[in-house]
C-alpha cells in the first residue's frame, strides 16, 4: 500500500469539521467515496445515467441521488444549494477526448462551461472539476482561457492541473485535468496533493484476485505484468463495450500478459493451464482504479457496470484532492502570499479579443505569437482553432485579415441553444 503523503496525513489527523458537497455527473460513485473519505458530506448527487444512479442509493441510501439531465431545472435548482462547501463533478469527457472527434463547445454532452457557469448561482466555497487529459492540449488553449477568465470574473482563484492516477498508488497511468477553484482567501492555503510512493505494478495489484481460485500461473503471469497499465477505458452508450479500449489500449494490456477483448466472469481456476492469457475480471478492473475490497457495489448488467468503473474518478485520487481542498477551507498549514485574481494565461490571442470590441489586425496576434512563443506562430491556425469553440467576425482589408470576438458557442444555459435539441435527439447514447 502506498504511502499518504505527510500533508494528507495533517489534513485526515487534524480534528477538522465535515463539510457539504453536491456533485454534478456522479457517475458510479469514484469522486464521490474519494470525497467522502477526505471529510465531505454528500447534501446532493446528479446522475444521467439510471444504474449509475441505482449504484449511488445502493451504497449510500442516505444520500439524496437526483437522476436527469443536470441541465434540467426539473431535476435539481442549483439555487437550492446555494453558499455549499464544495462544488463537484465530472462533467463528460467525450467532447475534450484525444480518441474522439474533439467537438468541445459543439458537442451536445460538453457540460464544462455550464458547470463553471453554476457557479455564478451556487456560489460554493470551492469548485472541483476533472475531465481528460484532452482538455490541457493547444486544441482547446482558448476554452481554458474562457474557463478561467469567467472564474475569475466570479471572484475565484483557479488552477489546473494533469493528476496521474499511478501517483496515487494505482497501478494504470490515468492522467486527469482538474480545476480547483476557491476564494483568493481559501486559495493562499490550497497546494495540490503531492505523488506517493511509487504505484505497484499490474501484477503486484491484481495477484491476490488473479490467483484467488488456484491458478497456478499467477506468479508467472505476475512477473510478466511487470509495469503500470495503461488507462482503463470504460466507453461510451455511443462507442465501447466490456473490454479493455482501442486497439492500441489493447496491444499495451497484451504486452502485460492480459487479454483485452473481453471482461472475464471469474478468475483463472487451478484447472487452468499456467501460459493462459486471462482476461481481467469486473473487480480486477475496479481494483486498478482504486476500488478496495467490497466496500462498493456496482448495480447493473455486466458491460453497465463496467462502464461505471472504467468512466470513474479514482476514489484514491479524489480522496486527495479532497483533502487539499478540505484543507484550504479549514485554512490549515502556511499561508500563501496574497493571491490576486489574475488567471493563468493559456491563450493570450483569446484575452487580447476579449479585451476590446474593436476588431485586431493578424499583425497584432502575430506579435503576440513572437512574444509568448519565441516565434511567429501562424496567426491562421491559430484562429481557426479558436474558431470551433467562439464566433468571431473575421474582415478582409487591403490584404490584410481583422479578427473580432462575437460570443462562445458553449452550452451555459441558453434556452435556445442548439444542446437542446441534440440532446434530446442522442438522448439515450449519451453517458
Amino acid at each position: 500500500m502506498a504511502q499518504r503523503s505527510r500533508e494528507a496525513e495533517e489534513s485526515v489527523d487534524a480534528p477538522v469539521r465535515r463539510l457539504g458537497v453536491v456533485e454534478i455527473c456522479a457517475g458510479a460513485g469514484g469522486q464521490s467515496l474519494g470525497l467522502e473519505h477526505a471529510g465531505f458530506d454528500h447534501e446532493l448527487a446528479v446522475e444521467l445515467d439510471g444504474n449509475a444512479a441505482a449504484t449511488l442509493r445502493h451504497n449510500r441510501e442516505s444520500w439524496e441521488v437526483a437522476v436527469g439531465d443536470v441541465a434540467n431545472s426539473e431535476v435539481w435548482r442549483p439555487a437550492d444549494y446555494q453558499g455549499i462547501d464544495l462544488f463537484a463533478g465530472g462533467v463528460p469527457c467525450p467532447p475534450f477526448s484525444i480518441a474522439g472527434r474533439q467537438l468541445g463547445a459543439l458537442d451536445e454532452r460538453d457540460l464544462f462551461a455550464w458547470a463553471v457557469e453554476q457557479v455564478s448561482v451556487i456560489k460554493p466555497r470551492a469548485l472541483l472539476l476533472e475531465n481528460v487529459r484532452g482538455l490541457s492540449t493547444p486544441r482547446f488553449a482558448g476554452y481554458r482561457q474562457h474557463v478561467l477568465d469567467r472564474l475569475a470574473e466570479l471572484g475565484y482563484v483557479a488552477d489546473w492541473t494533469v493528476l496521474n492516477a499511478s501517483d496515487f498508488g494505482l497501478a494504470q497511468l490515468r492522467p486527469r485535468f482538474v480545476l480547483v477553484a476557491l476564494r483568493p482567501e481559501d486559495a493562499r492555503y490550497f497546494r495540490w496533493p503531492e505523488p506517493l510512493a511509487p504505484a505497484p505494478t499490474v501484477g503486484e495489484a491484481l495477484h491476490p484476485l488473479m490467483g484467488s481460485d488456484g491458478w497456478k500461473g499467477v506468479a508467472r503471469w505476475a512477473a510478466r505484468a511487470n509495469k503500470v497499465g495503461p488507462t482503463i477505458v470504460g466507453g461510451s452508450k455511443k462507442h465501447g463495450g466490456a473490454d479493455l479500449g482501442p486497439t492500441r489500449a489493447k496491444r499495451a494490456w497484451a504486452e502485460l500478459g492480459v487479454n483485452g477483448l473481453s471482461v472475464a466472469d471469474q478468475v483463472p481456476t487451478a484447472a487452468d493451464p499456467t501460459d493462459l492469457v486471462p482476461k481481467l475480471t469486473l473487480e480486477m478492473v475496479a481494483r486498478l482504479q482504486g476500488w478496495q475490497g467490497d466496500e462498493w457495489e456496482f448495480v447493473g448488467g455486466k458491460t453497465s457496470k463496467y462502464r461505471q468503473i472504467g468512466n470513474a474518478f479514482p476514489p484514491p485520487v479524489a480522496e486527495e484532492v479532497g483533502n487539499a481542498i478540505l484543507r484550504a477551507l479549514h485554512r490549515v498549514g502556511q499561508a500563501r502570499p496574497e493571491i490576486e485574481l489574475e488567471t493563468q494565461l493559456h491563450d493570450p490571442v483569446l484575452r487580447l479579443l476579449k479585451s476590446t470590441n474593436d476588431f485586431v489586425s493578424e499583425s497584432d496576434i502575430a506579435a503576440l505569437g513572437e512574444q509568448h512563443h519565441g516565434r511567429d506562430a501562424s496567426v491562421e491556425k491559430h484562429m481557426t482553432r479558436l474558431m470551433r469553440d467562439f464566433t468571431i467576425d473575421v474582415r478582409r482589408k487591403r490584404g490584410t485579415s481583422y479578427y473580432r470576438l462575437i460570443d462562445f458557442k458553449a452550452f451555459v444555459g441558453q434556452e435556445s441553444h442548439d444542446r437542446h435539441d441534440a440532446f434530446s435527439r442522442n438522448r439515450a447514447l449519451i453517458s
